[in-house]
Order: C-alpha cells, then sequence, then structure tokens
C-alpha cells in the first residue's frame, strides 16, 4: 500500500451557530489542509498520482474556502462550518474527482490552528 499526500492552506472567516462561547462570533482562521490518498497499484514509471495532477485538482476545490464567509458558502447552507464538516465535505469532493479502481481519498486533515485540527477518514 503507498499513501500519497499533499498539503494546502486557506483563509476564511466563519461563526458557528448555537455555539456557547467565543467562537458564535465571527472570526478567521489560516486553515491548514492535508489531502492523503492509497493506492496498492503503480504506473509503468513508479508512480500512484503525479504529484502535480493531486495538488491541481485537491488546490481548485480548497481554493474555493479561500477568502470566504464560510457561513455565506453553499456547501454550509445548513450546517456549521466547523473543521469536522469542511474535512468531511473536502472528502466528498475530492472523493469524486480523484478516486478510481486503484487509487482512493484516504483521509482529509483539517488544521484551524497550529495545536488543533481533525482529521475525516471513512474505515
Amino acid at each position: 500500500m503507498y499513501e500519497i499526500f499533499i498539503k494546502h492552506h486557506f483563509s476564511s472567516a466563519h461563526k458557528l451557530i448555537d455555539y456557547d462561547g467565543e467562537c458564535k462570533k465571527l472570526h478567521g482562521h489560516n486553515w491548514k489542509v492535508e489531502v492523503h490518498a492509497r493506492s496498492t497499484v503503480l504506473n509503468d514509471i513508479g508512480i500512484s498520482l503525479d504529484f502535480k495532477e493531486f495538488k491541481k485538482i485537491a488546490r481548485e476545490e480548497i481554493d474555493k474556502f479561500d477568502h470566504v464567509y464560510l457561513n455565506e458558502h453553499p456547501v454550509f447552507e445548513n450546517i456549521n462550518p466547523t473543521a469536522e464538516n469542511i474535512a468531511r465535505i473536502l472528502y466528498e469532493i475530492l472523493s469524486k474527482k480523484i478516486n478510481n479502481d486503484d487509487l482512493k481519498i484516504y483521509m482529509i486533515e483539517v488544521w484551524e490552528s497550529e495545536n488543533h485540527g481533525v482529521r475525516y477518514f471513512k474505515e
């Protein structure tokens, strides 16, 4: 099994609805995202997925969250824009764009600060 990953980042603002604490107020984060994919197969030159292509696809989707107010982003219409929900949504979106018979998105990590974050994956 091979696991490849890329890192990217975005900056955005949000507030948590029905949250009892400071995060119910408008605030921002410099988010870090790690996208992990797994494959058991390599191509003829020993690559599971070209990093250039992997980064391009991931960045196109992650950048849709950059410099926006997440609460107004359509994917958060009925849910809070928490780190957990961001990770799950990116997992679902990137799985549709990248997964094939030999390669699958395994996990998404979303860090809202240097000290805490969340991982989303399916067992």
